[in-house]
């Protein structure tokens, strides 16, 4: 059964690699279910990650998750120490913290530029991530770590690159990039001040 599971995440992981640009170290946004999950099962996430996504990881979350855990209490006292041991993302509320999974929402919108992955159990949060393209999905089912398979969503959007219909992210960029080279960027902006 592992085999088969490393295979469907190669296989995953190939896709976002290829389609958005995913890359070593692959950065993992936990939130507060998922680090209790990995708690009552009992899995080393440190250690399991990088075999299981075959590849370096670096353990990330929010401000935001970790305020969270906070006021929830001695029942996620564990999760919160393992959040705690995670590096910090600076996440756009800094004065005003909101809950855990509005804030991994923010983390990973326009685009996903910084190529995070959500670790989740909160369906909620997870059918909000899955109506973003380029998204990586992660969730425990029975005490092992599965990297979901591309939303719709991502599948209709790579479609859609491919066909020529939409531009991707990098031909974005590219495109932003000769424009300034060219200074049409800034004539564009003296035209808004006027």
């Amino acid at each position: 059964m592992k085999i088969t599971r490393q295979k469907h995440a190669k296989k995953h992981l190939g896709f976002f690699r290829n389609n958005f640009g995913v890359r070593e170290p692959y950065q993992i946004l936990l939130d507060g279910t998922f680090c209790q999950a990995a708690l009552r099962g009992r899995i080393q996430l440190r250690e399991q990650l990088p075999r299981y996504l075959m590849g370096e990881t670096q353990l990330c979350t929010t401000r935001c998750v970790l305020k969270e855990l906070e006021t929830l209490g001695k029942d996620l006292y564990g999760a919160k120490l393992i959040a705690q041991k995670c590096q910090v993302r600076n996440c756009p509320h800094f004065k005003n913290a909101v809950s855990g999974s509005e804030c991994l929402l923010a983390m990973v919108e326009e685009g996903n530029p910084h190529h995070y992955f959500v670790a989740t159990q909160d369906q909620n949060l997870s059918m909000k991530v899955k109506k973003k393209p380029g998204v990586p999905l992660m969730f425990i089912i029975q005490n092992t770590i599965v990297l979901d398979k591309p939303s719709p969503k991502t599948v209709a959007f790579v479609k859609a690159v491919e066909s020529g219909q939409l531009v991707s992210v990098h031909e974005k960029q590219s495109i932003k990039q000769l424009k300034e080279e060219q200074g049409l960027v800034k004539n564009q902006e003296q035209r808004r001040r006027k």
